[in-house]
């Protein structure tokens, strides 16, 4: 799924601005990642992307219209707070997106192929098939991060927006979720915007690098050309 961007602006409740003047275009099946300080606008822009935020003004498009509720089943969303619900098992959680019915959902009837793509998912997480079976509130937060992530690839979504999905892993771990996130992009074709706090990771595992400073686009290019934590002249790009 490709994302066209143009002219996006987001204000907060009081009137200043999440983004300002945000225009991109994301062609399908690249690698982004979104950089920028904490308050800089990459959850906003995320959440935009993902229909959880309401534009002030200019519009997305997903391939080339306007997002349908069939383009909203392809999403793949890791939030930054996991959204999981503690009182259900890893399992429930994890595939609460499949698209079994509502019924076979509550029953926990989930077909075999499902249950045999989230043990595979957890485990490249570094979670034992065992963990299924748990309540997720009985997990540390770094469990609890990876099986956000496990939901959010489950159902072979073609766009990924992944809000911080490392920021509560150790630098092991956290490199290994992350390389799996990419080559599960890549496996299913599928677009990754993933917002980061570390440029030395992005420069390694995006195709292109954005970063925001006061919820604009001051850098957007490829990871040889970006430099690290140094505020870039601003490279409009056009939204299609």
């Amino acid at each position: 799924m490709d994302i066209g961007i143009a002219d996006l602006c987001v204000r907060h409740a009081g009137g200043a601005h999440a983004l300002a003047d945000v225009t991109l275009y994301i062609p399908a099946g690249q690698i982004c990642a979104v950089l920028g300080a904490s308050g800089a606008g990459k959850s906003t822009l995320l959440r935009a992307v993902a229909g959880l935020a309401t534009p002030s003004e200019g519009r997305i498009l997903y391939d080339g219209a306007p997002v349908s509720q069939t383009q909203r089943r392809r999403i793949g969303l890791i939030p930054q707070d996991f959204a999981l619900s503690g009182r259900a098992s890893v399992a429930r959680n994890v595939m609460a997106v499949a698209d079994i019915g509502i019924g076979r959902s509550f029953a926990g009837l989930y077909p075999p192929s499902e249950r045999a793509r989230a043990a595979h998912l957890l485990a490249g997480l570094g979670l034992e098939e065992a963990q299924l079976a748990r309540r997720a509130d009985s997990l540390s937060g770094g469990q609890q991060q990876r099986v956000a992530i496990a939901r959010g690839l489950l159902h072979r979504p073609a766009l990924i927006l992944a809000d911080e999905p490392i920021a509560s892993l150790d630098p092991a771990t956290g490199e290994a979720s992350l390389t799996l996130l990419r080559d599960e992009a890549r496996s299913l074709g599928a677009t990754l915007l993933c917002s980061l706090h570390q440029p030395e990771l992005a420069h390694r595992f995006a195709d292109r690098i954005i970063q925001l400073d006061g919820g604009r686009v001051v850098f957007d290019g490829p990871p040889a050309t970006h430099g690290g934590n140094r505020v870039q002249p601003r490279i409009r790009a056009v939204a299609q």
